[in-house]
């Protein structure tokens, strides 16, 4: 059987082990340390560039990342948050972390991400209803796709709600030469080992200056006081990132633009050899503000495209079998949060879209090992598994 291509693999600079065995020289194997330090300006110079106003907090994961932005904004039980529908479970938990209730609210088709107008009718409803605002609103950078950011950040700004960006699927994704996370009161970065750049597990948070960026870090210490005894005046976590894993983040820095460069180029051998192949539509950047990563490339089926093996499972399904037998990963997009078990109770806002892409659309390999051959692979199982 062909060598297996897989959906996205973290690939290694070489660098990591220089960062990594300098923490154990000088056994820094603990949180915190100057590796963890060294990447967060890492990432300002990388994101903030001049911007000397915001600061970014290493942390252990995005989902931690998202937790702290709800804490720091006070966010509790009652309250409610603004959250995209068509995302993975980790944009929408922390909301519940909190003790607060997440409302969905769907997608519009040309980015795929939270739909503005929607918003703002279900933030005018929820008021209506409750008789008071909503605490956040958690748009989603889906697969790196930039969202309509300007007009989310308008609605924001029209109920005087923040908007925390999530962009973990993002990393150096930019909408009008801006990079996303940057926009909002806070945004979320992640570094899972399937991300632009790993750490093998960690993420960080785009704070909006050094005082919320030192209440996220104390949250982030277990809330331990400047004291000489042990003194915790509010409820704290273990929310840090390790010195050791963020030494591989200071590898990885060193070949994060060759990284999104690679990713776009995986989108371009796309984009021609679907041009052979009528009714499969690639989701592509909407217009000239929009500039994607590309962290995963995903496609559609068209009404008249019919999949060999669709038993009734539906045509991803069927496709994601067919690949699979010719040793190919792809995945579903994600079902929507409105149609998960666990969120069933949960206030929802839908216009379709985001239970339509569902239906007709996988997402494909696009990760640092899928070259021109592998993508020519992948295109040509596609077109053998078409009826």
């Amino acid at each position: 059987m062909a060598e297996r291509i897989l959906l996205c693999l973290c690939h290694m600079s070489g660098n990591e082990m220089k960062y990594i065995n300098e923490a154990f020289a000088d056994n820094w194997v603990v949180p915190l340390g100057p590796n963890v330090n060294g990447f967060e300006k890492d990432l300002e110079r990388f994101f903030l560039g001049t911007d000397t106003t915001h600061c970014i907090v290493a942390l252990s994961s995005g989902t931690a990342a998202i937790h702290l932005a709800l804490v720091a904004l006070g966010i509790g039980p009652g309250d409610e948050v603004m959250v995209q529908s068509f995302t993975f479970s980790a944009s929408a938990n922390p909301v519940k972390y909190v003790g607060a209730t997440p409302v969905f609210v769907d997608s519009e088709p040309e980015t795929w991400n939270m739909d503005p107008n929607l918003l703002d009718r279900a933030i005018a409803d929820r008021i209506a209803k409750t008789g008071k605002k909503p605490k956040a609103i958690i748009p989603v950078y889906l697969y790196g796709m930039p969202a309509k950011i300007d007009e989310i950040l308008a609605v924001g700004r029209k109920w005087d709600i923040p908007v925390v960006e999530d962009s973990a699927e993002a990393f150096g994704s930019r909408y009008k030469n801006r990079y996303c996370g940057t926009f909002g009161r806070y945004g979320i970065l992640s570094f899972n080992g399937n991300k632009m750049i790993t750490t093998s597990g960690g993420g960080a948070l785009i704070c909006p200056d050094e005082e919320a960026a030192r209440l996220v870090t104390n949250y982030a210490t277990q809330s331990r006081e400047a004291t000489p005894w042990y003194q915790h005046e509010r409820l704290g976590f273990n929310y840090r990132l390790s010195n050791i894993s963020a030494g591989i983040g200071r590898g990885q820095m060193t070949i994060a633009e060759e990284h999104i460069a690679h990713h776009r180029g995986v989108q371009r051998q796309y984009r021609k050899l679907f041009a052979d192949l009528p009714g499969i539509q690639l989701h592509e950047n909407p217009g000239p503000d929009f500039d994607s990563n590309f962290w995963l490339c995903a496609i559609t089926f068209g009404p008249d495209i019919k999949v060999k093996g669709d038993d009734g499972c539906g045509r991803p399904e069927a496709m994601r079998r067919a690949l699979e037998k010719e040793n190919i990963e792809t995945r579903h997009l994600w079902k929507p949060m409105h149609l998960q078990p666990y969120f069933a109770d949960a206030p929802s806002y839908v216009n379709g879209v985001s239970e339509d892409l569902f239906s007709r659309g996988l997402c494909l390999p696009a990760g640092p090992y899928v070259g021109e051959k592998e993508a020519e692979r992948v295109v040509a199982a596609i077109a053998g598994a078409i009826e």
